[in-house]
């Protein structure tokens, strides 16, 4: 399927996903997957390709927050497939290539800590549990400065608002340079300023050539980096395409207008969270 770009952004050197980029970055196929005895997820299909930006929109338990962590492992398929850079899950182990930023949570879980030691976890996938090097220094200073938090380094999490806190929990996804950024209900209960900095983030990362996997309400700020959309209903596919233009996500047919997030509790297994 072609990159769909608008007039606006015919300038932006971008791969489309119908040139030969190599494997698709995330390959889920038939997927159906339980939730606290709940079918959730009825045979979902989803690829993302290198240096491709993909939305997932769709009503309030539609399966949208389980079809990412199903991608990330921490929700166990019942049925069907899941590739990551062309291996099968259960041979995949570079988990340092994914970045993740969860849905609605502090940046440290109410544990004590500072903005830099929260971001400092984000580098552990790639050298354990030896000490940190200049380099590791270096990355989380370049993604604090990246999500404009580098003056607030040394301060503490909880006297963060929404929006810094988001801004953390991005900058710890980013501080491991991934090759895909996978990001939950990134605009929920963000300040606008926070929307934008999102924004020029995404951006930038899509430069880089990464791969961006979104859950989202509405698109907002992110709709001109959008190369696809996917919609759910009722754990399944009922649009793979060009996204709706000019329309939030409360648009789609079957949207609800109430935001309790019903697929999201779930237990953890093996994976990224792992």
């Amino acid at each position: 399927m072609s990159t769909v770009i608008s007039t606006a952004d015919s300038d932006r050197l971008r791969p489309s996903s119908g040139e030969d980029t190599g494997p698709a970055v995330v390959s889920l196929r038939g997927a159906v997957a339980t939730v606290g005895g709940r079918p959730v997820l009825r045979g979902v299909d989803l690829t993302v390709r290198p240096g491709e930006v993909v939305a997932l929109l769709g009503a309030n338990g539609s399966g949208k927050s389980t079809t990412v962590k199903s991608v990330i492992g921490s929700v166990p398929l019942e049925q069907g497939s899941l590739e990551l850079f062309g291996r099968p899950l259960r041979r995949f182990r570079d988990w340092h290539r994914i970045g993740y930023v969860p849905q609605r949570t502090t940046a440290a879980g109410g544990v004590p800590a500072t903005v830099r030691e929260v971001v400092s976890t984000g580098r552990l996938p790639q050298h354990g549990l030896l000490p940190f090097r200049r380099k590791d220094r270096d990355a989380v200073d370049r993604a604090l400065a990246s999500v404009g938090m580098l003056d607030r380094a040394g301060d503490g999490v909880t006297n963060l608002s929404g929006g810094q806190h988001q801004r953390v929990l991005i900058a710890r996804a980013l501080v491991g340079l991934p090759d895909l950024l996978i990001m939950d209900e990134p605009m929920a209960g963000v300040d606008v300023d926070s929307q934008q900095v999102l924004a020029d983030i995404l951006r930038s990362e899509v430069e880089r050539g990464c791969a961006v996997l979104l859950v989202l309400h509405e698109l907002g700020p992110l709709e001109p980096l959008i190369d696809r959309a996917v919609v759910l209903r009722d754990g399944c596919v009922a649009h793979d395409g060009p996204p709706p233009r000019g329309v939030g996500q409360h648009a789609l047919p079957g949207h609800d207008h109430v935001h309790p997030h019903a697929d999201d509790h779930h237990r953890t297994t093996q994976g990224l969270l792992a």
